[in-house]
């Protein structure tokens, strides 16, 4: 028996239903035989290719015994859009809804521009599908960045040219900011906040860079090289969203959730790597290595005492202390300037 090719059987059937049209319209009658042939595949298969865009996608299709072939038997302008499934409709309809989360940004015209294009081929039963879905599904970012897009622009360019970027920096609650010369790597959004990954020449680290906090960037003339090759999924592995802290910094959390808390985080992927256990009485039971305590302990905080941490120890401490200390700032009246 001989063997079939596993990558000609890959090779999707849109791909070789293509293929049949393009011989039809150049009226080359083609065959099952000689498709088969030509795709590695079982004239079988290819049968049940023409059977779908006879009875499926209802193109004219005949046979011509004298000629041993298919050919058209009126003029097909184009190839007709294949049925989409209410799956696929919701799927391209979320892709759409996503394209608001580059509001702002170089990425917005191109993405709308592909997603018009793709659309325009739909046949009207889809569009109607998916302006029904419209008004059923939606995404409500929390405290998106409001994107500077000529920041975005030059950030890009300095990305896709290996060009030295100049920064005017603030740092996170300094009141000033200073100028820093970086080596941009990768640009990330991270729970709904933009920042480039960048290597810092002068401390010869990778360091984040919140885009909000850029008060002005310029590209420098010079070009640089990646040493190594960069990864941003791993340099941000030990952390929970963004802060990434001391690399060498290994930190065990376990945090015991009560059921609230627990089905705030049932089903979401919180972490690279994060293991769930299920408790009595609805309870959770979170695992998870980090390389700082900044992000979790705020995290935390947003539980009140709903959460409750076994450890580390470090971690405990520094919620207690954030405790008290709000304990002792509500303790008195709000004083005017304070008050609303």
């Amino acid at each position: 028996m001989p063997k079939v090719s596993h990558q000609g059987n890959y090779r999707p059937a849109l791909e070789r239903m293509l293929r049949i049209h393009e011989l039809l319209k150049n009226k080359e009658y083609p065959n099952c035989t000689g498709i088969a042939k030509e795709f590695e595949l079982s004239s079988r298969t290819v049968a049940r290719d023409i059977d779908f865009m006879r009875e499926r996608l209802r193109l004219p299709m005949e046979w011509d015994g004298q000629k041993n072939g298919y050919y058209y038997s009126r003029p097909v302008n184009k190839f007709p859009q294949l049925p989409m499934s209410q799956a696929e409709t919701f799927a391209l309809l979320v892709a759409h809804k996503a394209i608001a989360q580059y509001r702002g940004t170089p990425f917005q015209k191109p993405l709308e521009a592909a997603f018009r294009r793709l659309t325009g081929q739909l046949d009207q039963s889809v569009r109607f599908s998916l302006g029904s879905l419209d008004t059923v599904l939606s995404f409500r970012p929390f405290a998106p960045d409001d994107a500077d897009l000529k920041v975005f622009e030059v950030l890009t360019k300095a990305l896709m040219e290996r060009r030295v970027l100049k920064l005017l920096y603030r740092n996170r609650g300094m009141l000033t900011a200073r100028t820093r010369e970086v080596h941009p790597y990768h640009l990330t959004c991270a729970a709904n906040h933009w920042y480039l990954l960048a290597l810092d020449p002068e401390e010869n680290a990778i360091k984040t860079f919140s885009v909000s906090r850029m008060e002005k960037t310029e590209l420098a003339t010079e070009r640089f090289k990646i040493v190594k090759a960069f990864d941003p999924n791993g340099y941000l592995e030990g952390s929970l969203s963004i802060y990434n802290g001391d690399p060498d910094g290994d930190y065990e959390i376990v945090v015991e959730l009560d059921a609230w808390a627990a089905d705030e985080i049932r089903g979401r992927k919180l972490h690279f790597k994060h293991e769930v256990t299920k408790m009595p009485r609805g309870m959770m039971s979170l695992r998870l290595r980090l390389h700082s305590l900044e992000e979790i302990e705020l995290w935390l905080m947003s539980f009140g005492t709903h959460a409750t941490v076994i450890r580390p120890r470090a971690l405990r401490e520094r919620l207690r202390k954030a405790g008290e200390a709000l304990a002792q700032k509500y303790a008195a009246p709000a004083t005017s300037a304070e008050a609303d």
